[in-house]
């Protein structure tokens, strides 16, 4: 290799450094992405292939470091031994060469947050993160409040595991549900996790249902079992300890082709985030046997899903505003098929990692599912860069302006009028826990905002005076007109707590809603002139959205808004849509199958009717924890049983309601 070649490839190694880098600070310690997965996959390889042909590493690479230096006010602690992240590769044939003659334990590669749990004489003692590898923060206040992390063990030895913090695909969305603003939402689980467990006030960590999957036993002192020398008998014991182990299957090389098509068949309904697999050496002292290198432990390797990458063209970038005026680009390519589903579309997430793909109309581009679920752009082919960044907003030609946050360009409309940001209003008022009008869907309220029939919440009870332009409208008629006019009129008798939550103040969930009409005796008058002080009194409001509600109150505009919302209709009184208060002051937790009521929302809506509180987590608040299972070994039942929390049935919830069960 002559000199000029070697210093390019140095000089392209250090830029590497920095791209790979700042994508690591964003991940880690700032829980955002700057790159997808698959572009740092590349970018990583193409860094190891330079270091390996050049036989130079310079300082600080990111192939020796395992994370990113944390930044936080949490304590720090200096891990026993150093948490090494794992090497890895997308081919099963590697897999079995691994594993040779061995058997080991295949398990997903679960996407969250590891944390290092210690017990003492049956107590937990620390939880702390893995921070860079080295250092980790302490959060054993958070990880007492986790979903299903024991608090007491039988076992009285030091007990020392680790684990994956994650929060479920099913709570991800309900958190995100109750999030009106759609900027506001959380971008995935992982970044939710990340930030649910590194907060300093674990009442917040309490509400995310974050949950641990226990994946390595990292020392037991005299324990009272013989764990065989396997590191399934370790997981089969910490199961006994009342610990949810990650789920695995006891693979050799003959039978692993077979158990890795399980795990890809089952990730599309798994409700847990995970990238990949790891292939664990079950032989526990041949693993430890086989050491580590500077970056990785040798006894167990991770297996990333070979993406099924498919060639297109990309024919157009997509503006799409919303209303807080953010306009998001979305690349619109020729169809294709990728894990049995046709795609089309997929978000470009912000201008920085547009321009950076050099994305262009008609450029050939590849696609696929990241973690086989979420549709992304992985390279583009020939990088013609020849988007024109509107100047203008494609809803309401209002000027945009490029705004720049931490590294990262984003658009946004200017204009505080602008149509997007009505239809995203109103496409909250309209929505199914709100005034629930059926078939004023977003597409339908676009059509009828750009034509003129919306400028106001009032003018959607109103329509009729538009009735024939309606009917000659693409995809209205008759009929379809008929039952909008009668899914308006039934929204126009509703009860205060819809139009609470409807209205749109920044934070103000459903779950918010009702407890602001509760505490105020269903007193709009009262509640919206509250000072911060009484909003703040009422549980579950805090400092910061009681600002949002008196700042959206004192805005005449929203105000006028509101006025002319309330005018087209008839609330409710609180004799009419609430029981009486017979669970005031108590909190239940529901779990298990019900068999009296629909479903669990149900039985939560006759709790909070009655003024009882429904959260998600067994903790020390808890009044009673409904499951028809009282024998269960379920977290929460053990939870309940530790903090000495009585169990009912749902039958005993109804008697506590002076209802009988008529069921022959």
């Amino acid at each position: 290799m002559d000199q000029k070649q070697n210093d390019n490839r140095i000089l392209r190694m250090k830029e590497l450094h920095r791209q790979l880098l700042a994508a690591s600070r964003s991940y880690y310690q700032e829980s955002r992405e700057i790159m997808s997965n698959f572009e740092y996959d590349r970018l990583y390889d193409e860094l190891l292939e330079l270091e390996k042909e050049t036989g130079t590493v310079l300082a600080g690479s990111p192939t020796q470091k395992v994370g990113y230096e944390v930044l936080s006010e949490l304590p720090k602690e200096a891990h026993e031994a150093p948490m090494l992240s794992l090497d890895k590769t997308k081919e099963v044939p590697v897999l079995q060469e691994w594993l040779g003659s061995q058997k080991g334990l295949l398990s997903w590669k679960l996407d969250g947050l590891t944390i290092v749990l210690t017990y003492e004489g049956g107590e937990l003692v620390k939880a702390v993160t893995r921070g860079n590898g080295e250092i980790g923060e302490v959060i054993t206040n958070n990880a007492r409040v986790f979903s299903n992390v024991p608090l007491r063990i039988p076992y009285q030895g030091q007990l020392i595991l680790r684990g994956e913090a994650i929060i479920k695909y099913s709570d991800f969305a309900r958190i995100n549900e109750e999030i009106e603003d759609v900027d506001a939402k959380y971008k995935n689980p992982r970044n939710l996790c990340s930030g649910s467990v590194r907060q300093l006030n674990n009442e917040i960590t309490a509400k995310r249902s974050v949950n641990f999957e226990a994946f390595m036993l990292v020392r037991a002192v005299n324990p009272e079992v013989d764990f065989h020398n396997s590191r399934k008998e370790q997981f089969e014991w910490l199961k006994t300890q009342g610990f949810d182990v990650v789920e695995y299957r006891k693979v050799t090389a003959a039978t692993l082709p077979d158990a890795v098509a399980e795990f890809a068949e089952a990730i599309q309904s798994y409700d847990i985030p995970s990238d990949g697999l790891v292939l664990l050496m079950d032989d526990i002292a041949y693993g430890d046997a086989l050491g580590r290198t500077a970056k990785f432990p040798r006894n167990s390797i991770a297996f990333k899903w070979a993406d099924e990458i498919r060639e297109t063209t990309l024919r157009k970038i997509e503006w799409s505003a919303s209303r807080t005026g953010l306009i998001n680009p979305v690349a619109i390519f020729d169809p294709v098929e990728l894990e049995g589903t046709t795609v089309s579309r997929a978000s470009v997430h912000n201008i920085s990692i547009m321009e950076a793909m050099k994305l262009g109309e008609g450029d050939t581009i590849t696609v696929y599912k990241a973690n086989m679920i979420i549709p992304q752009i992985a390279e583009n082919l020939t990088c013609s860069g020849n988007i024109v960044i509107p100047e203008f907003c494609p809803v309401c030609g209002g000027k945009t302006q490029i705004r720049q946050m931490n590294d990262v360009k984003s658009l946004y409309c200017t204009n505080p009028d602008c149509q997007a940001k009505k239809i995203k209003s109103f496409s909250l008022l309209v929505s199914r826990d709100a005034l629930n009008i059926d078939g004023l869907s977003e597409a339908t309220l676009e059509k009828f905002i750009a034509a003129g029939f919306i400028h106001s919440y009032a003018d959607m009870f109103h329509l009729d005076r538009h009735k024939e332009a309606i009917i000659s409208m693409d995809g209205f008629g008759e009929k379809s007109y008929e039952n909008l006019m009668a899914a308006v009129k039934k929204a126009s008798h509703t009860n205060l707590v819809r139009v609470v939550y409807g209205i749109g103040v920044a934070g103000i969930g459903l779950a918010n809603a009702k407890m602001l009409c509760r505490s105020f005796d269903y007193d709009f008058e009262k509640m919206r002139h509250a000072t911060a002080e009484e909003l703040t009194a009422v549980d579950g409001i805090g400092a910061v959205l009681a600002d949002a509600w008196i700042a959206y109150f004192a805005s005449v505009k929203n105000r006028e808004a509101v006025d002319g919302l309330l005018a087209e209709l008839t609330i409710q009184n609180e004799s009419e849509n609430t029981e009486a208060a017979i669970f005031a002051g108590m909190t239940f937790v529901i779990t298990g199958s019900v068999e009296h009521f629909a479903n669990r929302k149900e039985l939560q809506a006759a709790i909070e009717a009655r003024g009882g509180k429904s959260t998600g987590s067994v903790t020390a608040k808890t009044t009673y924890l409904i499951n028809n299972d009282l024998t269960s070994n379920s977290s929460k039942n053990k939870k309940a049983k530790e903090l000495g929390i009585p169990i009912i049935s749902e039958q005993d919830f109804l008697n506590m309601m002076g209802e009988e069960n008529n069921a022959d």
